[in-house]
């Protein structure tokens, strides 16, 4: 045989190759088929289920804070409401702190905004002293519930810290940041509610 004729032939035997497995994967490949749907009685039924989604009411939850009072989520109804989870061992929500303060300090009644800094407790080496002593270096105003459990971390879905939500009047889920925030982002996600 000639160096012509074996030439030939792998190049038969690669093409025949490449057909194969194209007619292989195409073979393999489903279809996708448009279901027609009831659209408005479905979306109605999403939009009542609690739910980390966009747009999906937030988990509700009741967690006592750090000065002993309660705080409630549902009960924030009619607010905007920046849902931070933060640990004293992290230094992102170290980085943020200093931030979140100044935003919470401008803030008057009128704006109808509530910060709340949940503390994975569970997760605090020294337990709660050690968050006492973290709020206390950043002179933290806000409300600081402690998530002893971590209950309420995992019923978010909070994988890294720090993790915000903002939550919009409806007390649904309009925005979600993983990693710090500043001040300037904090107003314009407050802003984007508008």
């Amino acid at each position: 045989m000639s160096k012509k004729t074996i030439g030939y032939i792998i190049t038969a035997l690669l093409v025949g190759t490449l057909i194969f497995i194209m007619v292989e994967n195409s073979v393999g490949q489903k279809k996708s088929v448009e279901v027609p749907s009831t659209q408005d009685s479905q979306e109605n039924a999403l939009l009542e289920e609690e739910g980390l989604e966009q747009y999906s009411l937030a988990p509700d939850f009741t967690l006592e804070t750090l000065a002993g009072e309660t705080v409630t989520l549902s009960e924030l109804k009619g607010k905007k409401v920046i849902l931070n989870f933060w640990a004293t061992w992290c230094p992102p929500c170290k980085a943020e702190m200093p931030h979140m303060e100044s935003f919470y300090s401008k803030l008057t009644d009128e704006d109808q905004v509530e910060l709340i800094a949940v503390n994975v407790t569970e997760s605090e080496r020294r337990g709660i002293g050690e968050v006492e002593k973290f709020v206390a270096s950043y002179e933290l105003s806000f409300p600081i519930p402690l998530d002893k459990t971590a209950e309420v971390t995992h019923a978010y879905g909070v994988f890294s810290m720090p993790t915000t939500y903002i939550i919009d009047t409806e007390g649904r889920i309009a925005q979600k940041v993983i990693g710090p925030v500043d001040e300037k982002t904090l107003n314009e996600l407050i802003d984007s509610m508008d």
